[in-house]
């Protein structure tokens, strides 16, 4: 068996002691005879090992007591629907920024259900940039205001918390959360789908400002109604239990490096290690202004589109996949979420420099 250095957006590689536990429990988990998809939800052992879950994630994070943590199924991109059915009666007035693909997708899904204002969007800039928030067009009564801090597809990131707007800051961070420290009570509401920092796909996260919840339209769906899903410890229907434990298996691991602020210098000296690589190169290019480049994602080109090819054609013989950029964008992408070594960036660092040596 030979593991690769995989780059890719999402579904991301995990730690790979997380998955050699699950791997030697698969068959026989906690002396059951049956593995952790085969056991009941109910079960002492699983409702256990959920609770255990919520108090690492909520200890990671400095979660404060009077915010909900669910687990909810569907990924981040159910919860575009869910937050407007959850947070708005019909009729009111939310605020999106748009600050790349995901931003865009959010406002779609909202607009099914609630008065969309768009404040601020850089299409324009090819979503190479941040709008500065001084510029942003609110709303008076915005219900809540949404934004994505990092944009995976555009490698965009905010690096600070708008303070612009006394509406609850709703935020996917589906590809930042776990990666560093942040302060939860800046927001009202985080979600996060699962397939980038914390385990498999189908699983999302949302931590909620309890006052935030029990004001769900009628017509929303039980599965995403917060308040019945955290009086019933997100277990109200059948959880997705195979995600649920490898998140809580991630979040154990998260610990063990010694938390979010360990994690989230090596984060960063990864993201600096391989934008010096692109800059420093005068072969490689990355679009994005350099006060808002992600941390996680990094895009990059080359000097022509005809090279992509064998670029990838190399770059998967020498044991490091997934780096074809999205379709929109086009050229490379890395991504290096926290299951990335640094041994992973460096090899990459080398391998770049290797080929524009022999292709510039």
């Amino acid at each position: 068996m030979k593991r690769v250095f995989n780059f890719s957006p999402g579904p991301a590689m995990l730690p790979e002691p997380v998955l050699r536990r699950a791997q030697a429990e698969l068959l026989d988990w906690k002396g059951s005879g049956m593995s952790v998809m085969e056991v009941s939800h109910r079960g002492t052992d699983f409702v256990e090992f959920a609770a255990k879950s919520e108090r690492d994630l909520r200890e990671l994070l400095n979660v404060p007591a009077n915010y909900k943590v669910l687990f909810l199924q569907g990924g981040a991109t159910l919860q575009f629907a869910a937050i407007p059915l959850n947070l708005t009666a019909p009729g009111a007035v939310v605020d999106y920024v748009v600050t790349g693909n995901w931003g865009e997708k959010a406002v779609q899904e909202a607009e099914r259900y609630v008065k969309v204002n768009v404040a601020a969007n850089s299409k324009a800039t090819k979503f190479t940039t941040i709008p500065d928030p001084s510029t942003w067009k609110l709303s008076t009564n915005a219900a809540y205001l949404h934004y994505t801090p990092n944009e995976t597809v555009f490698g965009v990131e905010f690096h600070t918390v708008p303070t612009v707007s006394d509406a609850p800051l709703v935020v996917d961070m589906s590809s930042t959360l776990l990666s560093r420290p942040i302060d939860v009570s800046r927001f009202g509401l985080i979600y996060a789908g699962a397939q980038k920092n914390i385990g498999p796909a189908g699983l999302a996260l949302v931590i909620v400002r309890e006052d935030l919840i029990g004001h769900a339209r009628r017509e929303t769906p039980g599965v995403v109604d917060y308040k019945l899903m955290a009086e019933n410890d997100s277990m109200w229907n059948t959880p997705s239990t195979l995600s649920w434990y490898f998140a809580g298996l991630v979040f154990e691991w998260l610990k063990e490096q010694g938390g979010l602020t360990a994690i989230g210098k090596v984060n960063e000296r990864k993201a600096k290690k391989l934008y010096a690589a692109i800059d420093g190169s005068g072969y490689y290019k990355n679009p994005v202004e350099k006060p808002h480049r992600s941390w996680m994602n990094v895009p990059f080109t080359l000097p022509s589109e005809d090279l992509d090819k064998p670029f990838l054609t190399a770059a998967k013989s020498a044991g490091l996949t997934n780096l074809k950029g999205h379709r929109v964008v086009g050229g490379m992408r890395a991504s290096i979420y926290n299951a990335m070594p640094e041994a992973g960036v460096d090899a990459l660092v080398e391998f770049m420099a290797d080929f524009a040596k022999r292709h510039g």
